[in-house]
């Protein structure tokens, strides 16, 4: 399994609750949950790379692993990017999209977040 191929990033973020995925940018695969994005596959010239929302303490940890940088645009919103060939395991970077996802989940206004998968999820906290 590669979160960096397609198909197996869009079928993980798929399994998280109320989450939606659009091909937007250039053929990306953005994932959104609630109308707001989480996470952003996308093709670089040289190979597939993820870009996702991240908390003020793990923006501040994973830059410093090698292949992690903060994401273009995105940066100031703590978000961070990596390609296939950063020390980010397949486990680690699974869990930070499901941290991500839950990061925006929780932003969501009420009327969004009372939707039972969601407010079920949320609640698991």
């Amino acid at each position: 399994m590669s979160l960096f191929d397609r198909s197996e990033f869009e079928a993980f973020v798929a399994a998280l609750p109320a989450t939606e995925i659009v091909h937007q940018w250039g053929d990306a695969s953005v994932a959104k949950v609630g109308g707001r994005i989480f996470a952003i596959l996308s093709a670089e010239r040289n190979g597939s790379q993820i870009s996702f929302k991240c908390s003020d303490m793990a923006f501040e940890l994973l830059p410093g692993l090698e292949g992690v940088v903060p994401a273009p645009y995105l940066a100031r919103a703590r978000w961070v990017a990596l390609g296939p060939d950063s020390a980010l395991s397949e486990k680690d970077l699974a869990a930070y999209l499901q941290q991500a996802h839950r990061l925006i989940a929780a932003k969501l206004p009420r009327r969004l977040k009372a939707a039972p998968a969601l407010a079920a999820y949320l609640a698991t906290r």
